[in-house]
């Protein structure tokens, strides 16, 4: 498979280029290949749609390699009204075109993808446009909550959405829950613990699997995320697996990064040793009420202490650790405030905007190794090959390295 196969196909049409350029005036064109200084090369005959933003000083280039037109060759009459009407119903908030898209993008069918990709496109393309109406900056609020199991993850969900709902704002909850190993199923049990959310009209629960993906999430969770901004939810709360030490890959797809802790969880020696609390921009210790009010004083203390010790990723924003009750909801007005100022900085010092674009390209790669894996494994001549290598490993003939290199090299002489 070569670079160019690679970027032809549908998940190429999510990659955009964020550039700056010298022109004073909001532009709207579209220009053939070779795009402006900046924009991406367009080598392979696409048009380049060119929006040009003044926002905090700076001039932006929004260059999209292909138009809607583009996307939406090849589909059928009926494949195309089904993304229309998809289309159409989620832009307008109803709830069951949002339940079929994220339904649609959570497909492995390959002809199911492809739409879901087009359907993708036309709500980025939707997105942007409301974001470049704000002056460039994000409508919404995404907030990753991980913890291990036990820490009260739905609880605290149940009682803080419900807060922010009364409050006017729009919440859709994506909830991840573990596969089996054995079995393959999920329980998909986290909506039975938000009763009074799920009954909620301003509020939308989604469960979903992580069909055997690691890092704490699902394979289309940044799809889903996207779908429900387009569905007119302005925070985004993902609930991550029970975590252990290395399950943060949310942390890639939100601009705020929660880590709920119980108390009793470990010394300061534990926070540092966790991969996960680099990555948290708040710890909240949960369960503070009764007589789990001085433990969580106590671990409040011992990670304050060792995120002080912890090299800081962000340049206006340094971590904090809160204590919560979300059974007498003690402290859960000031955490929304934290999360609120902790936003505030982000957009202001432009951190969060380069934020989100660095998670675009971290969304395009992870799309790439997985299309590259599954055509390395579904290509006719390796896809012959495999189940002999493998019998070699299982023998000792061959070391799994070994077995490995002799595959690629048989792929790579056939391209």
């Amino acid at each position: 498979m070569t670079i160019s196969t690679l970027l032809l196909s549908p998940n190429w049409r999510l990659l955009t280029c964020l550039s700056r350029v010298p022109s004073p005036r909001l532009l709207h064109s579209s220009l053939p290949a070779p795009g402006p200084p900046g924009a991406l090369p367009n080598c392979f005959g696409h048009h380049c749609t060119k929006r040009v933003l003044l926002s905090d000083g700076f001039r932006r280039t929004l260059c999209v390699q292909a138009t809607l037109k583009d996307h939406t060759e090849g589909l059928s009459d009926k494949e195309q009204r089904f993304v229309d009407r998809l289309y159409t119903g989620l832009v307008q908030g109803q709830r069951a075109c949002l339940a079929e898209a994220i339904t649609l993008v959570e497909s492995t069918h390959t002809r199911k993808r492809e739409l879901a990709q087009v359907l993708l496109q036309r709500v980025l393309a939707h997105q942007r446009e409301q974001e470049l109406r704000n002056q460039g900056k994000p409508l919404t609020f995404r907030v990753g909550l991980s913890g291990p199991p036990g820490a009260g993850k739905s609880t605290f969900i149940e009682c803080f959405g419900k807060m922010l709902t009364e409050q006017g704002h729009r919440l859709s909850v994506l909830a991840v829950d573990p596969s089996s190993c054995t079995s393959g199923g999920s329980l998909l049990g986290d909506k039975t613990r938000m009763i009074e959310l799920s009954r909620d009209m301003n509020a939308y629960i989604r469960p979903s699997p992580t069909s055997g993906t690691l890092g704490g999430v699902t394979r289309t969770t940044n799809e889903a995320i996207v779908l429900c901004e387009g569905g007119g939810y302005d925070i985004i709360l993902i609930e991550t697996v029970g975590v252990g030490q290395s399950e943060f890959a949310v942390a890639d797809m939100v601009d705020m990064f929660v880590l709920l802790l119980p108390p009793a969880g470990g010394d300061e020696l534990q926070g540092i040793k966790r991969g996960i609390i680099e990555m948290a921009d708040l710890v909240v210790i949960t369960k503070s009420d009764g007589d789990l009010v001085v433990p969580a004083r106590r671990i409040q203390a011992e990670y304050v202490s060792a995120l002080k010790l912890l090299r800081r990723r962000s340049e206006v924003w340094r971590p904090k650790v809160i204590r919560i009750s979300a059974r007498s909801g003690e402290g859960i007005t000031e955490m929304w405030d934290t999360m609120r100022e902790f936003q505030h900085q982000m957009l202001a010092s432009g951190e969060l905007t380069a934020k989100r674009q660095t998670q675009h390209k971290v969304w395009m790669w992870n799309l790439i190794q997985e299309n590259v894996l599954e055509h390395f494994k579904t290509h006719p001549s390796i896809r012959e090959q495999i189940p002999l290598m493998e019998r070699e490993v299982l023998t000792g003939a061959l070391s799994p390295g070994r077995a490995a290199d002799l595959l690629l090299k048989a792929f790579k002489s056939r391209h």
